[in-house]
């Protein structure tokens, strides 16, 4: 038994807090240098220390390469056919082991073996500071400035470990001192250094609703949810709040008792502005309570661009605005949409030029006249694909319209978008359905194209159509469809 071994084992683990399995190979490389320095030329060993007596054995190591290579390592590497003089059962990729004599574990043993378990120590202690944090990305913590310049901070964490905020992570003319304690969000460990660095920033949105999680208890107990978070670093922020409890006011409990609590979060941040809100599912009404304290007149969704025109009244376009397009940029990150504020009498004009532009679209191509083409528009049609393609139900709930208009209506647009498509053919590359499919029993020369358009140019080839390959074609219904279909495939059965 090799008490030796066991007693250095014993004493490191007690006083590093470290696993003796670590402190025993450590011990095994210290004695494969001390080994190996014994041969002129580079070789390879292993040692294997028996855990439970610390008894060791030593062996000389040798990888089988092809004769056909070169030993760029003659002490590591031997050839196959020297190989099979020892054991003809070896292959390429193989490792022959041969026990040499083992060192004695004495005093140069011990200091190599120390200096190898003190770089175990380090490796085992970074990889643990690493691990650790990588769990606490996004998340707020504190720590004490250490040294400031220009372009950064650093902070101590504790236990040796060091953070560091960049200078786009501070707030904007931020007085920070020596030894002064500042709270930021982890944003990342970075391990390419010598030891490992965590960065922090205290402009992330992410700060702001973890400082709320500390002020507001309501927040850390899932009571009140907040649901978005916008910044403007150090200036002003907005944050919206919603919560399912009837009982609780989601926006009081989140300022406080005389600002209290929004208060607390503003210091933290250098006295940054935050605007409490209401949060709802409604787009618009959600930019509404955003653009607060402005009021405003009228909002008009473009859904397609996701984008609202906000008419705000002339004394109220400045707050509206805000400095330097605060409010509007905070309102816009805020709901996720693109938000243009413009005066009640812009609006004004904007809708009755879009309104007088869409209305002569359909007088010229519906044949209507400006009173039933404004009424199309006020409801929201802005194309001739709108009205024609439009379920029938949507169109009969317009005030005085009648299946027999509606129908009229659809029609007129379906032939001018065929027109279109037709006097545009050329350019655009329309497929021209067959003669036979044209001249079909039941087929209207609108629906001919549609179906050419998707493939079915000839009667054969609708002939080959199930019901459910033309379903959704929303103009064709199934029962058409179905006719349609037999009366092409008639010709089969003559």
């Amino acid at each position: 038994m090799n008490k030796e071994i066991l007693l250095v084992v014993d004493s490191v683990s007690n006083e590093k807090d470290m696993e003796k399995e670590v402190i025993f190979h450590a011990i095994e490389r210290a004695l494969e240098a001390v080994t190996a320095k014994r041969y002129q030329e580079e070789v390879d060993i292993r040692v294997a220390i028996d855990f439970k007596t610390g008894d060791y054995e030593t062996f000389r190591r040798w990888v089988v390469i092809s004769d056909e290579e070169i030993l760029e390592f003659p002490g590591k590497q031997i050839t196959l056919t020297a190989a099979h003089a020892v054991d003809a059962d070896l292959e390429i990729g193989d490792v022959i082991e041969e026990p040499v004599e083992s060192v004695v574990f004495g005093r140069i043993s011990a200091q190599l073996a120390k200096q190898v378990i003190m770089r175990e120590i380090r490796r085992a202690e970074r990889e643990d500071i690493i691990k650790r944090y990588l769990a606490l990305i996004n998340t707020l913590m504190m720590g004490v400035v250490k040294k400031v310049n220009r372009d950064q901070v650093i902070l101590d964490m504790g236990n040796g470990v060091e953070a560091i905020i960049l200078r786009d992570g501070m707030l904007p003319k931020e007085a920070v001192r020596l030894h002064d304690r500042m709270r930021g969000i982890l944003c990342e460990v970075r391990e390419d250094g010598k030891e490992p660095m965590l960065v922090m920033s205290r402009t992330s949105p992410k700060m702001l609703i973890e400082l709320f999680k500390l002020e507001v208890p309501e927040v850390t107990e899932d009571v009140i949810t907040i649901k978005a978070v916008a910044r403007d670093p150090g200036l002003r922020a907005k944050i919206a709040v919603k919560t399912n409890d009837g009982r609780i006011d989601p926006i009081g409990a989140c300022i406080g008792i005389r600002g209290s609590r929004v208060q607390n979060v503003s210091n933290e941040l250098s006295g940054e502005r935050i605007d409490v809100i209401l949060w709802d599912d409604d787009p618009a009404q959600l930019v509404v309570n955003a653009m607060a304290p402005a009021e405003i007149a009228s909002i008009v969704v473009d859904e397609d661009r996701k984008s609202m025109d906000i008419a705000v009244r002339e004394d109220q376009l400045a707050l509206a605005i805000g400095r330097n397009g605060q409010n509007v940029k905070l309102a816009s990150d805020l709901s996720g949409w693109k938000l243009n504020v413009v005066s009640v009498a812009e609006a004004e004009k904007k809708v009755k030029t879009e309104t007088d532009s869409l209305g002569s679209v359909f007088t010229k191509n519906l044949a209507v006249d400006d009173d039933l083409a404004n009424i199309l528009v006020q409801e929201g049609f802005r194309t001739l694909e709108d009205v024609a393609y439009a379920p029938l139900d949507d169109l009969l709930t317009i005030e005085g319209f009648d299946k027999e208009i509606v129908d009229v209506l659809r029609g007129r647009a379906r032939d001018a978008i065929l027109e279109q498509a037709l006097s545009t053919k050329s350019e655009v590359g329309v497929v021209e359905p067959a003669q036979d499919l044209l001249d079909l029993e039941g087929m209207t020369r609108h629906m001919a194209y549609v179906l050419a358009s998707r493939g079915i140019i000839t009667r054969e080839d609708l002939a080959e159509q199930a019901v459910d390959d033309l379903s959704d074609i929303e103009e064709l219904s199934k029962e058409d469809a179905a006719k349609l279909i037999m009366i092409a495939r008639k010709p089969w059965f003559e």
